[in-house]
């Protein structure tokens, strides 16, 4: 018998607000343990929370970015478990009134047909406290830092819409876009400002059957949220056609084992309206207000970069998936570059060389007045493509001016058909073989001399003087 999947995924964004959801401690879970705490994020009797005002905006501005419909009233509830890094007993959250409902992304499938995968709805929540396991001689503690309890999130239920791995990734990333231009988070994985869980069953195909469900959690990438699906998808399937029942529980992905390993059995515990948090009511001039504060999104950008720059329609999205990318490849074409020098100095040189040294473009020393500065000198033959990347190396680690660091390195490019003449000359007569092979017909030998003729100059040379110049020799 041949299954299908059914999954829906669980998204938990950390908002990227000053202070906390319910006080007015700092918002920085990664600060000394227990540095950022008052009696609300400790959750002592009696302390009142009081809820964030630009949480709340942030959160709304999220769910307009994501198409969903924010609810004109949002109440926050008492999500009822005990767990050591929830020490009250319960976690403040939205399971009843939430703060928005629909909307949803649309990606390409496996076989590159659009496909619309729809959002139930989003709330928020508080963070709960992280728990530290360390070891104590020879045993094993666990320890609570609270730095993180209380902080900002909202939660993304999708519908059960998903039927591959290739589904679920693909919708990550169209949402970490989304999310990333709104400007309420960062969306990474790796540094755990974005959570997912999974909620997968098998049925057989062409059936509506609804089954039995596993959740995944623990997942702290893309890739492995793809490896966690495939691998639970073809351990349920060899379930189902053993007859073995599939039990509802929670699992743990294992990104060293590839496999998911059975965590806890699953916890449903009751959801009571908090009377201590005034619900959130939203006019609809506050609704419009917000709305009209939504920057221009991914795929409006990625179709004026056609229009305004002339970049094909896969480079204008490459471009447009990161905000960052985007607005320095706009920067420079503000400051004067071409666009087809931009894309290509950008995406081959600049990002590789960033990534390289694990920086962030937009935090780097090379800003795009600086890297405009530096391509305009070779747009206007004062360097050559070798020194150009030479300089660019160099930006990174100094304040000076691309050409004071191409006058003090003496990167200026040599023009001077007199000059460039004799070199030609030296090589021609240097290299017979090659010239030889040249003239019957080899053209490979022309890119060998030019090359012969940059190594004689110190790769100070014009290359296309060098071409021109021995074309007129050889003719």
């Amino acid at each position: 018998m041949e299954f299908e999947a059914v999954i829906g995924l669980e998204i938990h964004v950390e908002l990227n607000c000053a202070t906390k959801l319910f006080c007015d401690c700092p918002n920085r879970p990664g600060d000394e343990p227990n540095l950022n705490t008052c009696p609300t994020c400790l959750w002592f009797p009696g302390a009142m929370p009081r809820t964030s005002r630009e949480a709340v905006q942030k959160a709304s501005l999220l769910c307009l970015g994501l198409g969903a419909e924010l609810q004109p009233v949002s109440a926050f509830d008492q999500k009822v478990y005990y767990y050591p890094d929830l020490p009250k007993g319960y976690q403040l959250s939205q399971a009843h009134l939430p703060l928005a409902r629909g909307g949803g992304m649309d990606i390409i499938d496996e076989e590159g047909r659009p496909k619309s995968l729809r959002i139930h709805h989003i709330h928020m929540e508080e963070d709960v406290a992280k728990l530290v396991h360390e070891m104590e001689g020879r045993t094993p503690i666990s320890l609570v830092d609270f730095n993180r309890a209380g902080s900002p999130l909202v939660e993304i239920v999708t519908e059960p819409d998903f039927r591959s791995p290739h589904d679920a990734m693909e919708f990550l990333k169209a949402l970490r876009t989304q999310v990333r231009y709104v400007g309420s988070s960062e969306c990474s994985m790796e540094n755990g400002t974005m959570r997912v869980d999974a909620n997968i069953s098998v049925r057989p195909k062409g059936t509506n059957l609804m089954n039995t469900k596993v959740e995944v959690k623990n997942m702290n990438s893309v890739r492995h949220v793809g490896d966690a699906i495939a691998f639970e998808i073809s351990r349920q399937s060899a379930c189902a056609q053993s007859g073995e029942a599939i039990v509802l529980h929670t699992r743990l992905w294992d990104p060293d084992k590839k496999v998911t390993v059975a965590m806890r059995a699953k916890f449903e515990g009751p959801c009571v309206p908090d009377p201590s948090v005034p619900s959130i009511v939203l006019t609809p001039q506050a609704i419009e207000q917000m709305r009209a504060q939504l920057p221009e999104m991914p795929a409006a950008r990625a179709q004026r970069l056609v229009t305004e720059h002339g970049l094909s329609g896969e480079e204008a999205v490459y471009l447009s998936t990161d905000p960052d990318v985007a607005g320095y490849f706009e920067a420079l074409t503000g400051h004067g570059v071409l666009p087809r020098t931009a894309m290509h100095w950008l995406t081959t040189q600049l990002i590789p060389a960033v990534r390289e040294r694990r920086q962030e473009l937009a935090k780097t020393k090379v800003t795009p007045a600086r890297f405009a500065a530096l391509l305009q000198m070779l747009a206007r033959d004062e360097i050559n493509a070798n020194a150009a990347r030479e300089v660019l190396s160099h930006l990174f680690d100094s304040d000076e001016t691309p050409e004071s660091i191409v006058g003090a390195k003496g990167y200026k490019q040599v023009s001077d058909p007199g000059a460039l003449d004799k070199l030609i000359d030296k090589v021609l007569a240097e290299q017979q073989a090659a010239v030889a092979d040249l003239k019957s017909g080899q053209g490979k030998a022309m890119g060998f001399l030019i090359g012969q003729v940059m190594q004689a100059s110190n790769s100070k040379a014009n290359p296309k003087m060098i071409r021109d110049l021995m074309a007129k020799k050889l003719a």
